[in-house]
């Protein structure tokens, strides 16, 4: 028997693989861990989401922005805070095909990516 395929954690955007413990409930599982599913995102992550994508529209189609301009649009007074959080936004964004993430104006996967990252809208 093959294992199903991969999915997006709701929360906070990464892939995550079948788990046997998972094995008689797979089409519900929407979490990769429990941190994940007891901070769902809520009004402050849709705001990060919608802070990135306006960000993007204002610019260029070729231009990215860094994750830092969404917190500080978003919530200036605690953005560094927030950085994490607005990481997982993009990543959600990613899965949702609306966001690349890039590292050296490579597209990067979301999942393993590690260390400075920018955020852009999608190349055809």
């Amino acid at each position: 028997m093959s294992t199903p395929p991969d999915k997006v954690c709701a929360t906070c955007g990464r892939r995550f693989s079948w788990r046997r413990a998972w094995a008689d409930r797979w089409d519900e599982v929407r979490y990769c861990s429990n941190g994940c599913r007891r901070h769902r995102p809520g009004a402050l992550d849709r705001a990060l989401e919608d802070a990135i994508l306006s960000l993007l529209a204002e610019r260029r189609a070729d231009a990215s922005i860094c994750p830092s301009e969404a917190a500080r649009h978003a919530r200036p007074e605690d953005w560094r805070e927030q950085m994490e959080r607005t990481r997982r936004a993009a990543r959600r964004l990613v899965a949702a095909g609306r966001l690349e993430i890039t590292q050296g104006g490579r597209v990067v996967d979301p999942s393993t990516a590690k260390g400075p990252i920018r955020l852009r809208l999608p190349r055809s």
